[in-house]
């Protein structure tokens, strides 16, 4: 026996699925009127949407080998690199926190008269991942290459020159990060027709972006000191 089920525009392909699995499938077992020796397969949309997922985790590990080796050749060196993507993890925990929080202010909008704003974690979603990979990474860059010209060039201990670096690059951060923040702002803040297919990816990379940016200008500082002031411990320098 085969059903097909084809959920609302308005439910995402993945929530779709686990309502089935969960509320639909377990249920009916649970209460017995699917017997234990008949077995439901749910295949369709549900096994290229296991397929996508898949082929998703491999594409982060593709996305973060490619930024990876991009740094190696931008900074000459195999170490610099490893401090700038210190910000990818942080990023996407924003992210995710963002995500979260807009669940939690979105489900106490009924009470001011407004339509709730509820986005599941999705497939799509999960795509704002790799668009925030390849951006939280550009603030970074400008900080740390800055930190590190100084010591080659200038002569600054580890300090100095990264205080320099951050408040030269404090402004270009500052500018890219806010633009891109307006222009997210509509898609995840606004309710209306098609926003709920792509307000999860919007939702990610404007909350990891702005993680990121507060990421830069706080943790990544005090972590290229520490790196900086080693490597003249150690009288090595950089290539």
């Amino acid at each position: 026996m085969t059903l097909n089920i084809i959920p609302p525009r308005s439910v995402a392909l993945e929530t779709g699925v686990e309502m089935v699995r969960e509320d639909l499938v377990e249920y009916l077992r649970g209460r017995g009127e699917i017997p234990a020796h008949v077995d439901v397969v749910i295949s369709g949309a549900a096994d290229q949407l296991d397929a996508t997922r898949e082929a998703l985790v491999g594409n982060y590990l593709v996305a973060l080998l490619v930024i990876y080796l991009l740094l190696v050749a931008i900074f000459s060196h195999w170490g610099y690199p490893l401090l700038i993507m210190t910000s990818i993890p942080l990023g996407i925990a924003g992210g995710i926190v963002g995500l979260a929080l807009l669940n939690g202010i979105g489900g106490l909008l009924p009470w001011l008269g407004v339509p709730a704003i509820v986005q599941p974690f999705d497939m799509i979603s999960m795509l704002g991942f790799l668009i925030l990979m390849g951006t939280v990474v550009n603030n970074p860059i400008l900080v740390v290459h800055r930190a590190v010209q100084n010591v080659q060039q200038q002569g600054m201990d580890a300090l100095a020159a990264v205080t320099e670096a951050v408040e030269v690059r404090l402004r270009p951060i500052a500018m890219t990060t806010i633009t891109t923040l307006a222009g997210l702002a509509p898609l995840v803040l606004i309710p209306g027709a098609g926003t709920e297919l792509y307000r999860g990816v919007g939702a990610i990379v404007m909350f990891g972006i702005l993680g990121a940016a507060l990421v830069t200008l706080t943790v990544l500082p005090a972590l290229t000191v520490w790196v900086l002031q080693l490597r003249e411990r150690t009288g090595s320098h950089p290539a």
